[in-house]
C-alpha cells in the first residue's frame, strides 16, 4: 500500500482545517504534522504559520478545554490541571484556564453530582456509601477538603 504524498501547502491547509474544527494544543498539532513525515524545516514553517495566523493558540485552547470539561463532564479542577499538564500546557496558561470556572458554579456542580450519585448507589452501609461517593468525586478531580465536606452534608 503506497502512502499518498502531499505538498507542504496542502499539508498546511489540512492542519489549518484540523485546528479550525476544534481548538488544539501544540502537542496534538505537532503529532498530526509528524504523521506526514515532513522534514524538520517544513514542520517548523507550518507551526510558525499556524501560530502567526492564530490557528494555534495555547491560551485559547486551555481556556476552552477547562470550560468544556467542567460544564460537560463535570470535572474538578485537579483533573483539569492534570489533563492540561499531560498536554504540556504552561503553568501560566493552566492558571488562566482555571479562572474560567466560576466558584459558585463549581460548588453547585459538586453538590449536584454528589446528590445524583448518592441516589444511584444502592449501598445501605453508610460508611461504604460515603467511600463510594468519595472515590467517585476523587476520580472526577475535586479537592479532598471539598469532597469530605460535601459528602458529609449529603450523606447524613
Amino acid at each position: 500500500m503506497t502512502k499518498k504524498s502531499f505538498t507542504v501547502d496542502e499539508i498546511k491547509r489540512k492542519i489549518e482545517q484540523y485546528c479550525v474544527y476544534q481548538d488544539r494544543c501544540h502537542k496534538e498539532v505537532e503529532q498530526k504534522i509528524r504523521d506526514y513525515n515532513l522534514i524538520p524545516e517544513a514542520r517548523e514553517m507550518i507551526l510558525l504559520s499556524l501560530m502567526k495566523d492564530d490557528f494555534l493558540n495555547e491560551e485559547r485552547f486551555s481556556k476552552s478545554f477547562a470550560r468544556g470539561k467542567f460544564r460537560i463532564k463535570s470535572w474538578g479542577k485537579q483533573r483539569i490541571v492534570r489533563e492540561l499538564k499531560f498536554r504540556d500546557i504552561s503553568a501560566y496558561n493552566i492558571k488562566t484556564a482555571l479562572k474560567e470556572i466560576d466558584e459558585s458554579e463549581y460548588i453547585e456542580t459538586i453538590y449536584r453530582i454528589t446528590e445524583n450519585r448518592n441516589e444511584v448507589i444502592s449501598e445501605s452501609n453508610i460508611y461504604k456509601r460515603k467511600k463510594k461517593l468519595i472515590d467517585f468525586l476523587m476520580r472526577k478531580g475535586y479537592e479532598n477538603e471539598l469532597i469530605y465536606k460535601v459528602v458529609n452534608e449529603v450523606v447524613s
